[in-house]
């Protein structure tokens, strides 16, 4: 276990309780991959609703890196599988089959700033905030480890500021607790560090993770060199509680 994995766990050492989700609202939740949402915000997710906020997500880029060498499943096969367990995945969590987007870029290839195509997903992603007017906005923490994340945190900050709508930004985490290294890590005084219970919903959340077959099991046999999410790694979302980091510019 390296260095990283320890700070992370630390975090909840830093976390304040959020009791009262009438303060975070409707919701525009970015997911670099398909279960994404599920893993990082799920469980808050699936209590907006209860409370009847509208909840939004949008799925940046296709996920079909995960099987990159499958014969039965090739890339547009696997797109729409992908899609089709996102869409399970959100029945479970109660969100409108209308409140879903998907951006379609490919796996690994989500632009960063300073990258072609760059400025055309920011604007595409301004016009979506313009179109959910979100109270809050759900993004991977800036500095987690993975490409994809952090290019989507990149895309959601320049199109905030082709946007008049000012939501919330709460950064959720996914790999920071199993491949974060110390200069990922948050610090406690450039963020307020959220903890919202989800012992109510853990049940409705896993079964969420658990639509995404493709991930969590051997769905797709044909290609050695596939990721998925084994036990191991899931053990690092089994506490009942989600963590969200937002700036501390208002506080």
């Amino acid at each position: 276990m390296n260095s990283g994995i320890n700070q992370a766990h630390k975090l909840d050492d830093f976390a304040v309780a959020l009791t009262d989700l009438r303060t975070i609202g409707s919701a525009l939740v970015i997911a670099p991959h398909p279960d994404d949402e599920s893993l990082g915000c799920g469980g808050t997710i699936a209590q907006l609703r209860a409370l009847g906020y509208a909840v939004h997500v949008a799925f940046v880029s296709d996920g079909t890196m995960s099987h990159p060498n499958s014969k039965a499943y090739p890339v547009e096969r696997l797109r729409d599988l992908r899609e089709s367990e996102a869409r399970a995945a959100l029945h479970v969590l109660a969100v409108d089959p209308d409140d879903c987007t998907f951006l379609r870029y490919r796996d690994r290839q989500v632009p960063t700033n300073g990258a072609s195509g760059f400025a055309e997903v920011a604007t595409r992603m301004a016009r979506l905030i313009d179109q959910v007017k979100p109270t809050t906005v759900f993004v991977p923490w800036r500095r987690d480890p993975h490409p994809d994340h952090r290019a989507s945190w990149q895309i959601v900050q320049e199109a905030l500021r082709q946007t008049t709508i000012k939501p919330r930004v709460f950064e959720y985490l996914i790999w920071l607790w199993e491949l974060g290294k110390q200069a990922d890590m948050p610090n406690p005084d450039e963020v307020m560090i959220w903890c919202v219970s989800i012992d109510s919903v853990m049940d409705q959340r896993n079964r969420a993770i658990a639509a995404h077959r493709s991930q969590v099991t051997h769905l797709i046999d044909d290609d050695p060199t596939a990721f998925y999410l084994s036990p191991d790694l899931l053990t690092h979302f089994e506490q009942p509680r989600e963590l969200f980091l937002e700036a501390r510019t208002t506080y």
